[in-house]
């Protein structure tokens, strides 16, 4: 039986998987502060940086405090796409890495509603109750600097991450 108030499975898997994709943020938002061709691209990579740095100090705090051992480098995942980036420059990184945006925050979404509904520790449900939103603003922007990017209408709003299918296995970015 679980023990009131301390980290069941749910939140040990969140807090990996929130890490890792916390981390990849990082990470690919400082290749597009560098390297995109679009300054609201740039803007937005240096804005993955500046969040996603801020959450992940908070993570590792709150990790700390509950006894879960967090990666601190990107999974193999993660460092596939910084690859595949990496290989790409000008129009065609752009896009590449706002669709990989919209996607990775589709399921960071999902992944932090996870915790809220089915963690236990009151500290990372908190923590996820509080990086939701910011995780929802992200995703819209993406889909914005994607409609910007495609020259398609912008959507007016984000796709709720109710409506995006459920994976086997969260992947946060």
């Amino acid at each position: 039986m679980p023990v009131p108030n301390q980290p069941n499975i749910a939140d040990r898997n969140f807090a990996r998987a929130a890490a890792v994709g916390g981390l990849s943020e990082v990470e690919l938002g400082n290749i597009a502060e560098h390297g995109a061709q679009d300054s609201t691209v740039r803007e937005f990579g240096q804005r993955m940086v500046s969040d996603h740095s801020k959450a992940n100090n908070q993570l590792k705090e709150l990790a700390a405090a509950a006894s879960i051992p967090l990666p601190n480098t990107p999974d193999a995942e993660h460092q596939r796409t910084r690859e595949q980036l990496q290989k790409v420059h000008g129009s065609a990184f752009d896009r590449a890495y706002i669709r990989g945006q919209v996607s990775d925050h589709q399921q960071t979404a999902q992944l932090f509603e996870y915790e809220i509904g089915s963690g236990q520790d009151p500290q990372l449900k908190g923590f996820a109750s509080e990086v939701l939103p910011i995780a929802l603003q992200h995703l819209e922007m993406a889909q914005n600097i994607d409609a910007h990017l495609t020259g398609a209408a912008e959507p007016e709003t984000a796709i709720p991450a109710s409506a995006v299918p459920a994976t086997n296995t969260p992947n946060p970015r």
